[in-house]
């Protein structure tokens, strides 16, 4: 099980983090700002030519499919992180092609979160913030995977961290901001830094 240990004599000291799904459009920006501020930052990926990407932003990257149960639990194990954030998503480039990927987000919302929290609880991690969406789906599998992923974190004494939609470069909105709630990509970022430390539970990270 993963524990939820006070953290606060920690304040300034550097932590090994994990980002999972760590060239994704949060997770690069994510690994780029912990990397900055003097962590050791390890970040996933599932193909060999982006792994560049997060070692050009400053991390240290780990290739593993997330639906090898298995090879991640080594992966992450080997690591040995204080903390996971969970950015892991199976999007599309353009949102066009959104409908056709549906169902593959919402199995590794699924089967993603759970390989995930079994590998952290396995390598002793204390710590796990995930993303999540601030809007409310319509009722489905998306819907349903959304309500797994937030009980399952929440069930570990985890934070919930539903974002707005996102806008800026890299994301579906890069040029014009989307409808409440949204957030820019960079915010969510530097937001997910903020909230390291914070109790387990959900926080929105909206504009206002």
């Amino acid at each position: 099980m993963i524990t939820h240990e006070d953290t606060t004599d920690r304040a300034g000291q550097s932590l090994r983090i994990l980002v999972a799904g760590g060239t994704g459009v949060i997770g690069s920006r994510v690994v780029r700002l912990l990397a900055a501020a003097g962590h050791v930052v390890a970040g996933t990926t599932r193909s060999e030519a982006r792994a560049a990407l997060v070692e050009q932003a400053g991390g240290e990257p780990i290739v593993c499919d997330v639906y090898d149960a298995a090879g991640l639990t080594a992966a992450v194990t080997a690591f040995a992180p204080d903390v996971v954030v969970h950015q892991l998503t199976d999007l599309p480039d353009s949102a066009d092609e959104l409908p056709a990927r549906r169902a593959g987000n919402a199995r590794i919302r699924v089967e993603g979160t759970r390989h995930l929290l079994d590998a952290a609880a396995a390598a002793g991690c204390r710590r796990i913030l995930a993303q999540s969406v601030a809007w409310t789906m319509p009722p489905g599998p998306g819907a349903d995977a959304v309500r797994y992923l937030e009980d399952a974190v929440l069930g570990v004494g985890g934070v919930v961290l539903r974002y707005g939609q996102l806008y800026g470069p890299g994301t579906f909105y890069s040029t014009t901001p989307p409808d409440h709630p949204r957030v820019h990509v960079d915010t969510a970022a530097e937001r997910t830094i903020e909230l390291l430390e914070a109790p387990g539970g959900v926080v929105e990270v909206v504009e206002g």
